[in-house]
């Protein structure tokens, strides 16, 4: 028995959902009193850090087949981690990824699947996760009763521990020859921006308030200014200010950000399905009435061509003073 971790890879190193997976798989590996066992898929030059985190190897798959996400490859190549490891318990993100690769492997091992998970497994009666329903308005409390038991973490649930080990790392190679797949990779676009948008710490939204795409430049310089990842609401992408892949909501790309800064949204419900699990949410719009108002932690009722440009010069003073 043991918990299999997969870790995801970006530009050839563990992604930042990969550590938070990993500390998520590594504390209920200690909660089982088993061990807790990282699966990299691809090329990772720094696998070994995986072990600061609490586990005590990584299973490297590498080959071409590896190099872009494939499911089957993917299902395929966890099932012979599963097979090496004996594991019970498989960890993975709730990013797309887990959403396209968890439920395959659920349904292949006819294993329990629970995800989007938000705190560690509770083992006291049976195995219970904790999870996010309802656009994240509820929890549910789900037991998983099969042997194999697979979770997905939801993003900036759990947070890191950070420790000095270093894991061992084993390069396996995996034959894919056999395994057919519906799917062909023809082309990868990488996102644009220094900072991803799904693994951002500081995300700064804006929307129609804006007025026009040409005034998006104090939203990149308050960013810039942070630290931090700029999106969108769903009307912005779909009149061209902005590329879909900045679009955050129900529809678009869910976040959960320590910090959302939402400038000249009104906070429609579908929007703030996709942003609330935010731990602070901070709403600049010129209309009192806006629903976000009511979601928020922090409002600011004023014109955000007057609040942004000041609060960028309060943030760059502040960040001069304390370099």
């Amino acid at each position: 028995m043991s918990v299999l971790i997969y870790a995801e890879v970006s530009n050839g190193k563990l992604a930042k959902n990969a550590f938070e997976s990993i500390n998520y798989g590594a504390q209920t590996a200690q909660k089982l009193g088993t061990d807790a066992i990282a699966l990299v898929l691809g090329e990772a030059s720094d696998a070994a850090d995986a072990g600061k985190y609490g586990v005590s190897k990584v299973l490297n798959y590498t080959g071409e087949a590896f190099k872009n996400l494939v499911p089957e490859y993917a299902v395929a190549a966890v099932v012979d981690a599963i097979e090496k490891t004996g594991a019970d318990v498989i960890v993975f993100p709730h990013d797309y990824t887990g959403k396209a690769v968890a439920p395959m492997l659920a349904a292949k091992l006819d294993a329990g699947l629970v995800s989007g998970a938000v705190e560690l497994p509770d083992n006291s009666n049976g195995f219970v996760v904790k999870k996010a329903v309802f656009s994240g308005k509820a929890f549910a409390h789900t037991k998983i009763n099969t042997d194999k038991k697979i979770i997905s973490v939801l993003p900036n649930s759990i947070g890191k521990n950070v420790g000095d080990g270093s894991a061992e790392v084993e390069t396996v190679s995996f034959d894919v020859s056999g395994i057919s797949t519906s799917y062909t990779v023809k082309e990868v676009k990488k996102e644009s921006g220094e900072i991803s948008l799904t693994e951002a710490d500081i995300v700064v939204s804006a929307g129609r308030g804006l007025k026009g795409p040409e005034n998006w430049g104090m939203i990149e310089e308050l960013a810039n200014v942070l630290g931090a990842a700029t999106a969108c609401s769903r009307p912005v992408a779909d009149i061209g200010w902005r590329p879909h892949h900045e679009h955050v909501g129900q529809t678009g790309i869910a976040i959960r950000p320590n910090l959302y800064i939402a400038i000249g949204i009104s906070g429609a419900i579908q929007h703030l399905a996709g942003v609330n699990g935010s731990k602070t949410i901070v709403v600049i719009n010129t209309d009192p009435e806006a629903p976000f108002f009511k979601a928020c932690d922090y409002g600011i009722v004023g014109d955000a061509f007057e609040v942004v440009p000041k609060l960028i010069e309060a943030f760059k003073k502040f960040k001069a003073e304390h370099q």
